[in-house]
């Protein structure tokens, strides 16, 4: 399983009138976990789509715990739990306050496609060398 871990303040234009942050911003603190646990891998968004390469969001799920708040640094583990094998690649989420709290969790799927005609493909052969080795082999050789 391959895990990165980044973080990030709760900005005040990020939060409601009852000074937390407002549930639709949760989607953004999960797109910078999942951008810097690409990039902790050596590679950014904008290589793999000069690969001609796009990663949209098929699949968005979250679950809200306990609220995040105004100027509160937040932690956010980002985990790969299985190595992609075909065209999608699926990040697990979680959210810390800073007392070690757990905020929210969550999942996001996303598809390898070819740019020009949005057809699925593979993860770029680099990318899925460096996650490799963070992946065990069984007992039958099969890569978990």
């Amino acid at each position: 399983m391959y895990t990165s871990t980044t973080q990030i303040r709760v900005r005040y234009a990020e939060t409601d009138q009852m000074g937390v942050v407002y549930y639709g911003n949760y989607a953004q603190y999960f797109e910078v976990g999942r951008v810097e646990a690409i990039r902790a891998l050596g590679f950014s968004y904008k290589k793999i789509e000069e690969q001609g390469i796009m990663l949209p969001v098929t699949e968005l799920n979250i679950k809200y715990i306990r609220p995040a708040k105004y100027d509160e640094l937040l932690t956010i583990n980002t985990s790969i739990r299985n190595l992609p094998k075909d065209h999608k690649i699926v990040f697990d989420v979680e959210i810390f306050n800073e007392q070690q709290k757990l905020l929210t969790v969550g999942k996001v799927t996303l598809f390898f496609l070819k740019k020009g005609n949005w057809s699925k493909t593979q993860m770029p052969g680099e990318m899925y060398s460096a996650l490799l080795p963070y992946f065990a082999e069984d007992k039958d050789g099969l890569i978990k």
